[in-house]
């Protein structure tokens, strides 16, 4: 992997040594890569003698709540003033795995009016003008991977401990789908290595993800592989959709359908999926 922008890394070195109290925020309906991402800065920067503070927008699967810290999350949904209170006290935020404020679902006036420096690490496209310091680069498989670099090139890889560890390999192995897609690149696995050389257990890592769901999650995949997806061959496409009442039937819960829309990906000659939820926002 290239290295990353030394003036970059020096000016990230700089904000992170003038700042006390840094705040850590990830995307509406987090998932591996966003929790695993936002706790392995948060194990860094205690390290580093800071006292973060880490922010949820919303409620994430209870399949991510094994990892160490996860405990110090505050939702905003469920702890709206102590969030808003906590955004304008912090002197650093650092903002990952998402390049928009929008993507916050009700923080970015709040994000934005913030008078702390701004740190964006993230690896989707196409991210827009809103941090200070920008750390943001597609060819990574997630941004947990990106938050190994960034110690990494910040001279701080001895900071890396097994809980730390932890949240990075969960980030990399979910957003790949257990390295089946978006995995090609030797750093990734470069990474890896370093992160089982630190005695994470990979296996009980995937057991706690993927081996971990209700017997109602199980029931809705059913249900949206035999009556709600359709398969368009021509196009190379497979579509789920779901409904209020579809999600209601099957007892919902944040993250019930993490992973769904790559199942059609399987089906021979499909290349392209995609998945809907009715009034998506208001339901998870």
């Amino acid at each position: 992997m290239k290295a990353l922008d030394k003036k970059m890394i020096s000016d990230l070195k700089q904000l992170i040594d003038q700042s006390k109290n840094p705040l850590i925020i990830t995307h509406y309906n987090p998932d591996g890569d966003a929790i695993g991402s936002m706790l392995a800065l948060y194990h860094y920067l205690v390290k580093k003698g800071k006292n973060p503070f880490m922010v949820s927008p919303n409620d994430y699967p209870e399949f991510l709540h094994w990892m160490q810290g996860n405990d110090k999350v505050t939702v905003y949904k469920r702890n709206t003033g102590t969030v808003i209170n906590a955004l304008n006290a912090a002197d650093l935020i650092f903002a990952v795995d998402f390049n928009d404020p929008e993507r916050t679902e009700g923080l970015e006036k709040y994000i934005n009016e913030a008078k702390g420096k701004k740190v964006m690490i993230d690896h989707h496209p196409e991210p827009t003008n809103f941090a200070d310091l920008v750390i943001s680069d597609i060819k990574y498989s997630s941004t947990a991977e990106m938050i190994f670099h960034v110690i990494e090139s910040l001279d701080d890889e001895n900071l890396i401990d097994k809980a730390c560890a932890e949240c990075i390999y969960c980030g990399i192995m979910t957003d790949t789908g257990s390295f089946n897609y978006n995995s090609s690149n030797p750093y990734t696995y470069y990474v890896v290595s370093k992160l089982i050389g630190l005695g994470i257990n990979k296996d009980r890592i995937y057991w706690n993800v993927y081996d971990n769901f209700s017997a109602d999650r199980m029931r809705l995949l059913g249900y949206c592989l035999y009556k709600k997806m359709e398969v368009f061959p021509e196009y190379r496409t497979a579509f789920i959709s779901l409904t209020k009442k579809d999600i209601q039937e099957f007892k919902f819960a944040p993250g019930d359908t993490e992973g769904f829309v790559n199942y059609p990906l399987s089906i021979k000659r499909i290349r392209f999926t995609a998945s809907c939820k009715q009034n998506c926002r208001r339901l998870l």
